[in-house]
């Protein structure tokens, strides 16, 4: 496993920060793309709750539909002021991901609903052929100050 994690700048608004890993084409690789996303966020103190779900949905979609025997897919993660973009690169790039309404009796095919929903913006860029990259980017905004937060009990 490949992972980087780089940081830059010295104020909150202007750091940059960015996370990349390299993981198998598996379900353990979507699971463990979740994961350590999870920590590099927590680790820069980002809300990390809607975030992993886009980041597993976009990862377990590479390990599905992007998968190729012997290759591996990537998460890079980049903070940019008040933006979080998440990208998932494949090598698949003659398979692009479609949006579409499934059936009510089929089982799967919700993922980028769920991601278009979540995110705020989202999209597909082609790399060198054979590789294609979903992305997805979220804007970060803090609490106000006395709003309630998820999960908070009331006293």
């Amino acid at each position: 496993m490949n992972q980087e994690i780089i940081e830059t700048g010295t104020q909150l608004d202007a750091r940059v920060r960015s996370f990349s890993v390299l993981l198998s084409c598996t379900p353990r690789g979507a699971r463990l793309a979740r994961l350590l996303a999870v920590n590099a966020l927590r680790s820069w103190e980002l809300p990390d709750a809607t975030a992993s779900h886009v980041i597993a949905e976009l990862a377990a979609n590479a390990a599905t539909h992007g998968r190729v025997p012997g290759r591996s897919f990537r998460l890079t993660l980049y903070a940019v002021g008040a933006t979080l973009r998440i990208e998932v690169s494949d090598t698949r790039g003659e398979r692009r991901p479609v949006l579409r309404e499934p059936g009510a009796d089929v089982e799967s095919g919700r993922g980028l609903l769920l991601v278009d929903a979540l995110a705020d913006r989202w999209g597909v860029s082609e790399g060198r052929f054979p590789r294609k990259t979903v992305w997805a980017e979220i804007d970060l905004t803090s609490p106000e100050p006395g709003s309630p937060r998820s999960g908070a009990v009331d006293d």
